[in-house]
Parts: structure tokens; sequence; C-alpha cells
């Protein structure tokens, strides 16, 4: 194929679209797929059965799709699936699921993942999402749409963050973070609702309203957090609270983190 460089290494078995581009010194394994128009700069290494969609762009050096960073794996069948048209920059690392975990570490589509970052076995990433330099996303979490991990957080395994979510630079997270929260300080700490992020996506005044309404209650109301949750369900008829109550009432391992 034109597009792959001469100094590539490409095993046998290997699926590369013909549009896509392999630069120099990359190394791309044999259960690889790579979609449409997909751009590896110099020195990626792909490797397991790692899936890579449309339009993405992998800067040198990043390694996707070794084997998990645990101990209980035992070579078994797993996979990495990378959506579209994200761009993956350098250092990055990704690592395949587990059996333990489902066997699929999953990236949505269109995120931003800044040098440097760890996406650990299992993880479950959505659309949209920016992980900043230097962060690293445990094994199993999940991170819905839309959520900004700062630079040199810490996000603890089985640990979900909720749509909307902002984590500060610098935090470690040990606990559920609520769709559209802020969490800040060393260990992080819920403190308000992401509103430069809602505005930023042009949310209603009067959703944003409800949202800061239910923040309230959640952090004054009386009762147990996931009480008052659910009395915020029975009561509000906006979707984002709506979607609010979905996450806190959901299954969590690891329980929340609350308002001040």
């Amino acid at each position: 194929m034109s597009g792959i460089h001469a100094s590539a290494i490409v095993k046998e078995g290997a699926q590369i679209d013909p549009s896509a581009t392999i630069g120099p010194f990359s190394i791309i394994g044999a259960d690889a797929v790579i979609g449409p128009n997909v751009e590896l700069k110099s020195h990626v290494v792909i490797s397991g059965r790692t899936t890579i969609g449309d339009d993405t762009i992998v800067f040198p050096f990043t390694v996707l799709g070794e084997i998990p960073q645990d101990l209980k794996f035992r070579g078994e069948a797993s996979q990495l699936i990378i959506g579209k048209r994200n761009r993956i920059r350098e250092h990055v690392t990704m690592n395949t699921g587990t059996e333990g975990g489902g066997g699929v570490t999953r990236i949505g589509d269109d995120g931003l993942y800044m040098a440097g970052c760890h996406i650990a076995h299992d993880a479950q990433l959505g659309d949209r999402c920016i992980i900043v330099n230097c962060a690293a996303i445990a094994g199993h979490c999940v991170i819905e749409d839309d959520v900004i991990v700062g630079g040199l957080c810490g996000i603890h395994q089985w640990v979900r963050v909720g749509r909307g979510a902002i984590i500060g630079a610098l935090s470690m997270v040990t606990a559920d973070v609520m769709p559209h929260g802020l969490v800040q300080g060393a260990r992080g700490e819920l403190d308000g609702l992401n509103l430069v992020g809602l505005k930023r996506k042009g949310i209603a005044r009067g959703d944003i309203t409800a949202l800061r309404a239910a923040f309230q209650m959640l952090a004054q109301g009386e009762g147990a957090f996931v009480d008052r949750a659910k009395r915020l369900g029975a009561e509000s008829d906006s979707s984002y609270v709506q979607d609010m109550v979905r996450f806190i009432t959901g299954e969590s391992d690891r329980g929340f983190l609350t308002p001040k």
C-alpha cells in the first residue's frame, strides 16, 4: 500500500484500509483493524485486537492495545475498540480489556487524548471526552460523554464520571462524580456544577436553573443522598435533572462524591 512507509512493520493479518496512512517506524500487529483515513504518525505501536475508527489521528510514541497492567490477566482474548475522529497525542497508552471486566476497553468518538495519558483495561469512555496530559483512567472506569479530566489526575478503578462533568487538575477521584459536576482539590471534592461547560454547550437557562436547584437539594435536603435524588426524580421535569437522578440511582461500586 502506498500509504505505508517503507520502514513500518505490518504483520500478516492486519486489516488496513487503503486510505489509511502508516508512518515511519510504526509497528502494526496481526490482529489490528485500522479504518478509513486513519493517520498513524511515526513510531506508533498497535498491538492485540485493536480497532481504530475512521479519521482518527495517532501521534508518535503512542502504544495502543498492549496487555492490561493487571496481575489477574492470563492472556485471555480481549479487545481495544477506538471510535472515530479521535486525536491521540504523543506517548498515550490504552490497554485491552480483561475477562473479569467484560473483555473490551472502549473509546468513543471525537475525543482528545493528550500527551502521556493512560486508559486502563475495561474502561468505557464516551464521546467528546478530553483527557488532559498525564491523567490516568484506571481499570473498569466509566467516563460518560463530554467529560474533561484535568492534567495529572487519577481516576480510581470502578469510578463512574457522569456526562458533562469536569475534573480539575491534580485531583485524585475515588468516588463517582454526578453528571455536570465540578470536582477539584488534591483529594477530589464535588465543589459545584460545571456551569461554564453548560453555558458553552448552549444549554437552556431553564435547565441550568433546574440543575442548580437540584444541586442545592442534594447538598442540603433531608435524608440519605440517594433518597434525595429519588425525590428529585419525582419533582423535576428537566431532562438534565433526570439524567442526574438516573446516574445517582444506578449501580455504583464506589459510592459518590457528595456536595459540600
